[in-house]
């Protein structure tokens, strides 16, 4: 019979959406100030298209990496909380059901009904349900560092594409102006997708990032003028 693979948890999807708008926030904010100090430096086409690309790259992968280590740290974590827990449960049985039974008190169940749901629920599924009471996991469900990874890499890849292709497309006259228009539509979308990530204010979110992003042009823009 054919194994079903159950669907991700609601945190394993987030940490996904998670990497991938802050891998597309950084996209954008790096390639756009490498682009900025080289295209203030020189007017040679090609100059400022490798640099571009090569930062691209760097920063496509810089997130992945970044991503890797971080995820595989908190998989880590949690693979070590659930062998600490399978321990204790072996150990002290006893203390680990009124646990539980402590968890549905705390959430207004009567104490004689929160120890007869521990207990029911210790006897079919110990590990399981010590681990979602008490660390808030789902058994079996890791996050994924590769999927982090990857994700954070294809959106950095993605958001730095857009001030690329401005400073390449645009014509020379309104390059500059083309570039900073396509950079601060980019960060207000990602601005807009961290906060309802996150379920946070909308508006300052949005503002936040374009600032950091008009900050980010003024500033390289400035050490492009110095050479």
């Amino acid at each position: 019979m054919e194994q079903v693979k159950e669907e991700q948890t609601l945190a394993e999807k987030s940490n996904t959406i998670r990497a991938a708008v802050l891998g597309a926030n950084d996209g954008i904010l790096t390639v756009v100030g490498v682009l900025f100090s080289v295209g203030v430096a020189t007017s040679n086409q090609g100059t400022i298209i490798i640099a571009g690309v090569s930062d691209l790259i760097a920063c496509a992968l810089s997130m992945a990496s970044g991503e890797y280590a971080s995820v595989s740290s908190q998989k880590d974590t949690e693979q070590a909380v659930e062998q600490s827990e399978r321990k204790l449960i072996e150990t002290d049985f006893k203390h680990e059901t009124r646990q539980v039974a402590d968890y549905y008190m705390n959430r207004g169940v009567s104490a004689t009904t929160a120890t007869e749901i521990a207990d029911e629920l210790m006897e079919q599924k110990p590990l399981e349900t010590v681990l979602r009471t008490k660390y808030d996991l789902k058994y079996g469900h890791y996050m994924d560092p590769w999927q982090a990874a990857f994700s954070s890499m294809f959106a950095a890849a993605s958001g730095g594409l857009f001030p690329l292709l401005a400073i390449i497309l645009f014509p020379a006259d309104i390059k500059w102006a083309g570039t900073i228009l396509a950079v601060i539509l980019s960060v207000t979308l990602t601005g807009f997708l961290s906060a309802k990530l996150g379920d946070g204010l909308v508006k300052i979110a949005i503002i936040r990032n374009v600032i950091v992003g008009i900050i980010t042009m003024f500033i390289h823009f400035y050490v492009g003028t110095l050479f």
